[in-house]
């Protein structure tokens, strides 16, 4: 799924697989929060003329893949990303839930990794996470 794209001086195609957690691995990111939290990161890279290609929202933390233009560091973008979907959930739901701390919804750092020519075995390892994280939890119950 090769897909360049362009800026005005430059062609390219940098994509990469970004994990992050909420502060604490505290099991938040459920139901009303869940479904829009989708959204909110997609406007939120589009603002960066990044977009999202593939992600899932895990119980206790964030899979994704995202194309991020060469003019932008992955640090600035993930960075971005994360302040301002805090933000966004401290507003909408603080009131309601007191367990986040301030508006410090995510803990600190992310994981990241250029995606390169593995991209449909990263897409498919985002897609199929939550049913393996499963799996292996029932592994251990035994």
């Amino acid at each position: 799924m090769r897909q360049e794209r362009s800026l005005s001086h430059s062609r390219w195609e940098c994509k990469y697989h970004v994990v992050f957690i909420p502060k604490y691995r505290k099991k938040a990111i459920f139901g009303q929060l869940r479904k829009e939290l989708g959204d909110v990161l997609k406007q939120l890279a589009q603002q960066k003329e990044s977009s999202i290609e593939e992600g899932h929202l895990m119980p206790d933390h964030v899979h994704m893949m995202i194309s991020i233009p060469p003019k932008y560091a992955v640090s600035q973008v993930v960075g971005y990303i994360k302040g301002k979907s805090a933000i966004h959930i401290a507003r909408r739901y603080a009131e309601r839930k007191r367990n986040f701390v301030g508006q410090h919804f995510w803990a600190r750092g992310y994981f990241v990794s250029t995606v390169g020519r593995d991209e449909e075995v990263i897409r498919n390892y985002i897609r199929h996470q939550e049913a393996e994280d499963r799996r292996i939890d029932q592994l251990n119950l035994i």
